[in-house]
């Protein structure tokens, strides 16, 4: 009777246990994660160096990429197209040749403000085509991606000469010509630091208004990495801070210096593009109650239609009634001074005033 009273309340204490569930163990620390969980991480198909570099790209804007086939970028033309834009990432717009897609690049930073612009070559042939688009971008100061695809990760160090080279075992050239047209330079040829080199290289461009250059072997796009998450950390540029008693002492010595002319002319150039000033710019020419024009190189940055708009012209003065009667020239360009000029009955004269 023990014995069955024994076997009795065992089985009592077992009927009122239950095992816990799936979905009560995945709440605790170290356990499996729920269905949610799952399906907001980066599955991984998804995180590879390639379709990072896409969400990287779209983030920063460039959503519409220009590219060219090369046999050194096909992975990684193929994981870009993979990221649609519908899912945070680009669109491809193929072009004739490289010319063609770097300055489509230089079009589509200048068309949008504050914008970047991308383009994809292949390795040296291609890259070196669009090394002159690359080159006008940076000296007018355009925020351009130019990511070649770059020789397989294991011919670095093998001694081999690969096509697209000059026959030298030399993948350096291509990266030695960039270094005197881009403000930085990342040759990707490993997974471990490829997301900090793309992120380092994007964020610079921003900074400093300038093209970037970046080199993927061919063989890394497709291959997914922890540290390529589809929820990268996003940019953050920390702001350009004025010195606020030098900024206060120009200001004073402006207003003193304008409040002594009769007559100024405002003339804009293509720094106000960099500087994020074309609003500010006819803002001031409001206030004032300035003409104003804008040097050839900045075309389009300031509405023509303006009613204070004069035609745009270069130093010195020439035959328009605006320019011959201005007292001085107030130029919003770095490399370009105040001019300062006196209106004379045969010629006008010109004094630059640092």
């Amino acid at each position: 009777q023990q014995r069955q009273a024994a076997t009795a309340a065992k089985k009592s204490l077992r009927a009122n246990l239950h095992e816990p569930t799936l979905p009560t163990l995945a709440m605790d620390i170290g356990s499996v994660p729920s269905q949610d969980e799952d399906a907001a991480a980066a599955t991984p198909r998804e995180a590879t160096l390639g379709r990072h570099l896409a969400r990287r790209l779209a983030e920063v804007g460039a959503r519409d990429v220009f590219a060219v086939p090369g046999d050194f970028n096909l992975t990684l033309l193929d994981e870009l197209e993979a990221e649609q834009p519908s899912g945070g990432g680009v669109r491809l717009v193929g072009c004739c040749n490289e010319l063609n897609a770097a300055y489509a690049a230089d079009g589509y930073a200048r068309a949008r403000a504050g914008g970047v612009g991308a383009c994809v070559v292949t390795f040296t042939v291609g890259a070196l085509s669009a090394i002159n688009a690359v080159a006008g971008a940076f000296s007018e100061n355009l925020p351009v991606v130019c990511i070649s695809g770059g020789p397989n990760s294991n011919d670095y160090g093998s001694n081999r000469i690969l096509h697209h080279t000059i026959g030298l075992p030399d993948f350096s050239q291509e990266l030695r010509c960039f270094q005197n047209v881009t403000c930085y330079q990342a040759v990707v040829n490993n997974l471990e630091d490829a997301h900090e080199q793309i992120d380092t290289a994007i964020s610079t461009a921003l900074k400093e208004s300038k093209p970037v250059y970046i080199s993927i072997c061919c063989d890394l796009p497709s291959i997914p990495h922890p540290t390529f998450g589809h929820h990268p950390v996003p940019f953050f540029l920390s702001p350009r801070l004025s010195n606020q008693m030098s900024l206060e002492a120009a200001v004073e010595a402006a207003a003193a210096f304008l409040n002594k002319s009769v007559k100024p002319v405002l003339i804009g150039g293509a720094k106000m593009r960099v500087a994020k000033a074309r609003k500010a710019f006819v803002e001031l020419a409001d206030a004032c109650g300035y003409p104003f024009a804008v040097m050839p190189s900045a075309k389009g940055l300031v509405p023509e239609h303006h009613p204070r708009f004069i035609e745009g012209h270069h130093c010195p003065a020439g035959s328009s009634r605006d320019w011959e009667w201005a007292c001085i020239w107030v130029c919003s360009d770095e490399g370009l001074p105040a001019c300062t000029c006196y209106p004379a009955q045969e010629e006008h004269g010109c004094v630059r005033d640092p």
